[in-house]
């Protein structure tokens, strides 16, 4: 049930919060980890939001190391500090990464991340950014801002700095995001703009205030949105509607370097359920997926491996092909002697 505040005690206990609720925003702003763990209403038709501390990540960081009772993971060069997590530093050929130990089972969440993202690198003389993830599989360390690459599930890129030379209308550094079943490569060539979902400049490098980013997914619905301007406002970057995520899937966020560096800093991962009403068609059509998708853009399709053949069947195999080589053989040896015979026959 929701909690019952006046305007000074719902302030108190709000930074920031923003809700998409009949067309109308509100502005949302982050929770602060410590306070109560009870629901919040977002918005009107009883819409709350409830933090998950199993998959939310503050300062001082307890729970988080490399071993198996901690509820995040360090990967890579990635380091606790005492005021951030650094995913990688500010050199050459490093990556890192942060990944729950926890797999969402949530319908609809929101996820808030304080970061920052600094160097001594000059205007394109730095990268390569970080990513923040929703995927199957986790702590596989690869070449996309340092997890793998034909990722299964989503992930919203911070690139920081331009592969594609020829490209002029697009600022870095540059929001993206993309869902992948496991069959696309992202194309780091192109800054991976052959499968993204849609994008926005972000200049994020550098500053002196919190910069934000926030991935909310409800009713099937993707929105980004960042708070990077100092001005605690939600700006929109992406909005997506169809996009279709299977629950079960871990919250990670990555980093890579390399000719070029930078400081890739998570300061907090904040994960909100989001609770909504759904009417009874909703529900039909809102039913559990078992691989990403967006409706309108297809996807190719994964064929799935065969599974290895076990000890009997392949001595079935192997036994049944030795019968029928030898029965091959049998009657090929009878019809070359019938033959045969015919031949004397035919001299005599």
């Amino acid at each position: 049930m929701a909690a019952t505040l006046g305007p000074s005690g719902w302030w108190q206990r709000w930074r920031r919060r923003l809700s998409a609720w009949n067309g109308s925003r509100m502005l949302l702003l982050l929770l602060l980890l410590g306070s109560g763990q009870g629901p919040r209403q977002v918005g009107a038709g009883q819409t709350f939001e409830y933090l998950k501390r199993e998959h939310s990540l503050s300062k001082p960081y307890q729970g988080v190391g490399t071993g198996s009772s901690s509820l995040w993971n360090l990967m890579g060069n990635a380091m606790v500090m005492t005021q951030y997590i650094r995913l990688t530093p500010d050199m050459q050929s490093k990556q890192g990464a942060l990944w729950n130990r926890v797999p969402c089972f949530l319908r609809d969440w929101e996820l808030q991340v304080h970061f920052r993202i600094h160097g001594q690198g000059k205007k394109n003389l730095h990268g390569d950014g970080l990513a923040i993830w929703y995927t199957k599989d986790r702590m596989q360390p690869g070449p996309v801002f340092g997890n793998m690459d034909k990722f299964v599930g989503l992930g919203v890129f911070v690139d920081t700095y331009p592969n594609e030379e020829k490209q002029q209308e697009r600022v870095f550094p540059y929001i993206s995001a993309m869902v992948n079943n496991g069959s696309l490569s992202y194309d780091h060539e192109r800054d991976g703009r052959p499968t993204e979902l849609g994008g926005c400049t972000a200049i994020v490098r550098n500053l002196h205030y919190d910069t934000f980013l926030v991935i909310r997914y409800v009713k099937r619905h993707l929105t980004i949105m960042m708070d990077i301007d100092g001005k605690h406002e939600w700006r929109d970057c992406i909005e997506v509607p169809g996009v279709r995520l299977p629950r079960g899937y871990y919250f990670g966020t990555s980093s890579i370097t390399g000719d070029l560096s930078d400081n890739h800093d998570v300061i907090s991962l904040k994960l909100f359920e989001l609770t909504v009403e759904r009417t009874p068609e909703e529900e039909k059509l809102h039913r559990d997926v078992f691989l990403p998708s967006v409706d309108n853009m297809k996807l190719p399709e994964v064929t799935a491996p065969l599974p290895p053949l076990s000890g009997l069947a392949l001595f079935l195999i192997v036994f049944f092909s030795l019968v029928f080589s030898v029965f091959a053989i049998v009657i090929g040896i009878i019809l070359y002697n019938k033959w045969q015979e015919q031949s004397r026959k035919r001299f005599y």
